[in-house]
Parts: C-alpha cells; structure tokens; sequence
C-alpha cells in the first residue's frame, strides 16, 4: 500500500488499535489473540489498525488484511522511550510487513546516545519508502518530528510523558488543533478518547483520522472506568 492510498483510505475514520502487552488480561503468552480484536475492528469498519508486538502485526493482517500501524513496546536501559525504540524495532516490523511503523518522537534521554533526529535520518536512509508515525507528547516535539520528515504525527504521549502530565483524562483537543493548523502532513488525535463524543470531538480539531484504543480493545480498563464511576457517585 503506498502513502497516498493507506492517508486516503484512513482520512476522516477511526483507526482502532488492538494491543496487548505481557501483565495485560488479553495477552496470552502461547500465542496472539489480538486477530479477534482486530476481527471485530475491521467489522465496525475501522480502516487500519494500530498494534503492537511482531506477532500481532502478522496475526491481524493475516486475519483482516487491513493495513497495519506497527509498534513494539520494549524498555531498554537508558532509553525513556518504549516505543519502537531502536533499529532492531524497525527491522522487525518491515520484515513483518507493517505499513506505518510508529515510534517514540519525543525529546526524551535516548540510550545511544543520539537524538531522535538523529534516528529518523538513519531510518529513513536505510529504509527510503517507508510511512513513519511520530508519537509525540507536546506541540515542540510535533514540529520537530514533522521538521525532521516524519509522514504522520501522532498526539499518542500526550498525559504520557512527566512534563505533560496534567491530571486530567480528557483527550488533548488542543494539541491536536494546534498541530492540525501548523504543520502539512497529517496529524492523528490519539489518547484519552474514551467516548464516542470526544472521537467526534476530537475529528473536528482539523485531524486527518482519530486512533482509539481502551476504549474499545482493553476490556479491564473498560470495567475499570464504570466501577470508577459507580465508587464516585456513592
């Protein structure tokens, strides 16, 4: 799929992301269950998906055959960064055929030692087609990113990192506003959408698409999020 077909086709849409880590209810260590989230994802008719791990990637595009925002979450010592965090991260995900892979594009302590300008360069020489995400936590590090010639920028740390953190679990409709209106390519508002009011909401901040992820595919959270409430009103 190239660039122009996988930006059409999400334009405007829902992406859901189906993602399940080890410690997660939904991850089963002997083999990847996601596909079925990622089934009923591609029912609702969301266009792509979101995913994490090198397994999901190939289950759900064996299962829906939608194309696939690819990530690994790994922590490796010295990185403040978890996703997609190196080159062995973005091997992994080409060979497995992801579409977009996404990675950490914020201005955190990087264990190379270099920067995350410094990494968007070496990806792109090594892999020159490829469809980059930046996940990104604030308006500077979504100028840079797009700056440093990434293809999307994604509002997906935002809350996430320690100077964003502003103790509110609303989405960040202004980040993904100001982003929308400053920058050319397309901006995906991710994070904190929890309601189908806030995805409306949060499309009409100018985004090119929307990704949803615990509000749909993290069913703990889910339940979480109503005994949270029921505990409130009592």
């Amino acid at each position: 799929m190239t660039k122009k077909e996988f930006l059409d086709a999400i334009h405007g849409q829902m992406i859901i992301s189906c993602q399940a880590v080890e410690g997660e209810p939904l991850y089963v260590e002997e083999k990847s269950i996601m596909y079925l989230m990622a089934r009923a994802a591609k029912q609702a008719g969301t266009p792509a998906i979101r995913t994490s791990s090198i397994r999901d990637v190939v289950a759900i595009k064996e299962e829906t055959e939608l194309p696939v925002i690819g990530l690994v979450k790994i922590q490796y010592p010295g990185y403040e960064g978890y996703i997609t965090p190196t080159m062995k991260e973005v091997d992994d995900l080409t060979a497995a055929g992801a579409d977009v892979v996404a990675l950490d594009c914020t201005l955190r302590k990087r264990g190379d030692g270099t920067t995350v300008n410094e990494f968007i360069v070496q990806i792109k020489e090594k892999y020159p087609d490829i469809i980059l995400m930046a996940d990104i936590s604030n308006y500077e590090e979504g100028i840079n990113a797009w700056k440093c010639g990434v293809d999307i920028v994604g509002t997906t740390m935002s809350g996430y990192t320690a100077y964003t953190v502003s103790g509110t679990d609303e989405p960040d409709y202004e980040l993904m506003e100001r982003l929308a209106r400053d920058t050319d390519i397309p901006v995906i508002g991710e994070g904190r959408i929890h309601y189908p009011e806030q995805a409306v909401r949060a499309l009409q901040t100018g985004v090119w698409a929307i990704v949803v992820g615990g509000a749909i595919t993290r069913p703990l959270e889910i339940a979480l999020r109503f005994q949270k409430k029921i505990r409130e009103s009592r």
